[in-house]
């Protein structure tokens, strides 16, 4: 569950587009922040961005897999990231339209964290 100082600079160049983005360890991964949210993840090398009951459609239809990891009890849990298209790592105009989406996820998961308070 590493991540590369080359692949986080990687992720950084291929996201200017989209804004700023800092990433951070998390968890034996990393953690992909704008402005206080986190929207992707980053497990061994892999980018996993933030989905919603709407959003997720479109991750399916690509037959994209969701974050999963074990618990300690032995459980498979799944968490609401998806891996992103391959192309993203390429094009990085595609980048920018699926972090935006993510970020949309990531910012209406925390407003409804901040209503239930």
């Amino acid at each position: 569950m590493s991540v590369s100082a080359s692949f986080k600079e990687f992720l950084i160049e291929q996201m200017a587009g989209f804004g700023p983005v800092t990433i951070r360890p998390m968890f034996g991964g990393a953690g992909v922040m704008r402005d206080g949210f986190m929207f992707a993840l980053i497990d061994d090398e892999v980018l996993y961005l933030k989905a919603d009951d709407t959003t997720k459609a479109a991750f399916v239809a690509e037959n994209l897999s969701q974050f999963t990891y074990m618990s300690k009890g032995g459980k498979m849990m799944e968490m609401a990231y998806w891996r992103i298209p391959e192309r993203c790592l390429d094009d990085s105009d595609e980048m920018t339209i699926w972090c935006r989406t993510a970020y949309g996820a990531a910012q209406k998961a925390a407003a409804k964290k901040e209503s239930r308070k």
